[in-house]
């Protein structure tokens, strides 16, 4: 099948609320214009220099842009003028640096804290107790919205290591959603990619990061 095809299949099983960001890491524009053809607006880039150069050149087509990967501080500028979401928030010291770029610019950054529950030591993110310090003081990061969790289950083939990972991330989400009413953003629950995507609907997903399954494999 094609991208055009691929996205239809996937939006048939996807629930009404569930966002589906294709991940077009490593594809060309090309293939982005594609997915557009077919009704894709939503795209999760996760190399700066990659992302920069997409969003230039489909700048006025209607694209939501969503960084996924890890950012690195000096590479803000390349990314943050033309993300609408910044998924991948993996520490305190780029959480205070996007929003003080916000504040230099006069923009407030859509963000996803990401949760750390993978096996892997490789992976990036927060523990529980980091984000809890970090929403009970939300209110003085004045140019970030909050808006919710992202995750990644630990790289395997057993179904009940990814299944205890997406339920103790919606576990923690929940906890959160509770505990911070006033935090009216937070609705976002970013878990789920090509390979578990349907896992993860059952564990409240709201968006999920699908790539391979649309674009086929790296280019």
């Amino acid at each position: 099948m094609g991208i055009a095809e691929q996205i239809r299949e996937l939006k048939k099983e996807l629930p009404s609320g569930v966002k589906l960001v294709a991940v077009s890491k490593f594809h060309p524009v090309e293939a982005i214009e594609e997915a557009l053809a077919a009704g894709q607006t939503v795209f999760g880039e996760n190399r700066p220099q990659e992302f920069e150069k997409k969003a230039q050149a489909l700048q006025g087509r209607g694209v939501e842009w969503h960084f996924i990967g890890h950012l690195q501080t000096n590479k803000l500028k390349m990314v943050l003028p033309y993300a609408d979401m910044v998924q991948s928030i993996d520490s305190l010291h780029l959480l205070e640096a996007v929003n003080d770029w916000g504040g230099k610019n006069g923009k407030v950054i859509a963000v996803l804290l990401e949760l750390h529950v993978a096996a892997e030591e490789t992976k990036q993110g927060f523990y529980e107790e980091e984000i809890l310090d970090i929403l009970f003081r939300a209110g003085s990061f004045k140019n970030l919205r909050f808006c919710g969790l992202m995750g990644m289950a630990t790289n395997t083939d057993a179904e009940e290591d990814i299944r205890a990972d997406f339920g103790r991330i919606k576990a923690f989400y929940d906890y959160l959603c509770d505990l911070f009413p006033e935090l009216g953003d937070f609705k976002e629950l970013s878990i789920g990619m090509s390979g578990d995507w349907r896992l993860a609907l059952e564990y409240g997903a709201t968006m999920v990061r699908i790539g391979t399954a649309i674009f086929g494999e790296r280019q």
